[in-house]
């Protein structure tokens, strides 16, 4: 399929008042930016699809819309509303999500694709104007990609989107449900098959947890590993938040700026994304990294650097796709599958990965995705 950069503005009432599209008809005679040129080259490397810009002027809403891989099914992916540095690093955001949104449904063998959305949040924008104009760009897509919550966009955001589009995440009943409870599920059964791959058996009252992010997921979780015994330790930036779920689950507070060097079995990211990178990984006391945050390493090479340090690190790909199980089923078939079986899913997926790391003696993160990237190419191949 011809890869396209859109660059799409809104007219009130939700109509374009103009568009740039490659490969699709008579270019308007624009200057082109630097960060146009180095999206070509990434869409290139990376097999996306379409990359739209978007801009509404009512609402005063910038952001993106990245679909990757759509071979298998319609691509999916939540809508991340977040205080970024530059248009650019939204963009690249954007795509990297949205990658490794192709890789969970690969690996989950869904019949789905990936893409995002990703909205810089500023002081300006109109929010309500906002969602209802993405809820209309979503519906001109007409099925093409499915979106739903993800950092910063909760049950008002998604109200608003699904006045709008069908090809939304109802909040309410008429929605799929259960998303954070079907992610949290993930995680802790993929934690579960992570410590029995290590030790061959599993004894949750001898085991601390850090969890890190204490938002939807990361309560859940810990609910769960209170539950089952384990030694708990929570952590967030919002204090007020720390000490409500200390004091609801009984467990131990953590100050944010003590997650990385405190002595555990497992660290449970479950808050925003690059976490490992150069300057923690030396300061890590753990033996696993698991938890519910996307893109945990800053760059790939960080996975190698987790293994040879003998830190074994559960791909964020792998074990938190809960919820795009759970909404993806729900959306393409109608029914809504079982916490439990997703959670016997990911179990499955993350024991599948971690023992053919041991086979070819690799780190996870290369493996997951060299399976994921197999299984794209022959299905692509399928295709032609």
């Amino acid at each position: 399929m011809l890869g396209t950069i859109c660059a799409q503005r809104f007219a009130p009432g939700g109509t374009a008042d103009w568009a740039m599209a490659v490969g699709h008809g008579a270019i308007p005679q624009l200057h082109v930016e630097p960060i146009a040129m180095h999206l070509l080259d990434a869409m290139t490397r990376e097999g996306f699809e379409e990359v739209i810009a978007l801009h509404d002027r009512e609402s005063g809403l910038r952001g993106w819309i990245a679909i990757h891989d759509t071979s298998a099914g319609p691509a999916f992916g939540g809508i991340r509303r977040f205080t970024y540095r530059s248009e650019s690093e939204a963009m690249m955001d954007c795509l990297r999500l949205s990658r490794a949104m192709t890789d969970k449904c690969r690996l989950a063998n869904l019949a789905a694709g990936g893409g995002k959305v990703v909205l810089l949040d500023e002081a300006h924008v109109d929010w309500d104007r906002a969602y209802a104009a993405l809820g209309r760009k979503v519906e001109a897509m007409g099925g093409r990609f499915y979106t739903g919550p993800d950092v910063g966009t909760g049950e008002q955001e998604l109200s608003n989107l699904v006045a709008e589009t069908r090809f939304a995440t109802d909040p309410g009943p008429n929605g799929p449900g259960e998303l954070e409870e079907s992610t949290a599920e993930g995680v802790f059964r993929g934690m579960q098959a992570a410590l029995i791959h290590l030790d061959g058996k599993l004894d949750w009252p001898s085991q601390k947890i850090v969890v890190q992010g204490l938002g939807a997921v990361g309560l859940q979780l810990a609910r769960r590993l209170v539950e089952h015994g384990a030694q708990v330790v929570g952590s967030d930036v919002n204090t007020e938040r720390l000490d409500a779920v200390v004091k609801e689950l009984g467990i131990e507070g953590l100050d944010s700026t003590e997650v990385l060097h405190h002595p555990c079995d497992v660290l449970a990211p479950c808050a925003m994304g690059g976490l490992i990178h150069d300057l923690t990984l030396e300061r890590l006391q753990t033996r696993v990294v698991a938890g519910a945050a996307n893109n945990v390493l800053a760059r790939t090479l960080h996975g190698d650097r987790l293994h040879d340090l003998g830190i074994l690190y559960v791909p964020d790909f792998v074990i938190n796709s809960g919820a795009l199980i759970r909404g993806t089923i729900f959306h393409l078939e109608g029914r809504r599958e079982a916490v439990s079986t997703i959670g016997d899913r990911v179990a499955n997926m993350v024991t599948e990965v971690l023992d053919e790391a041991v086979q070819l003696s690799a780190a996870p993160t290369r493996v997951a995705r060299r399976l994921a990237r197999r299984r794209l190419k022959e299905l692509r191949d399928s295709n032609r």
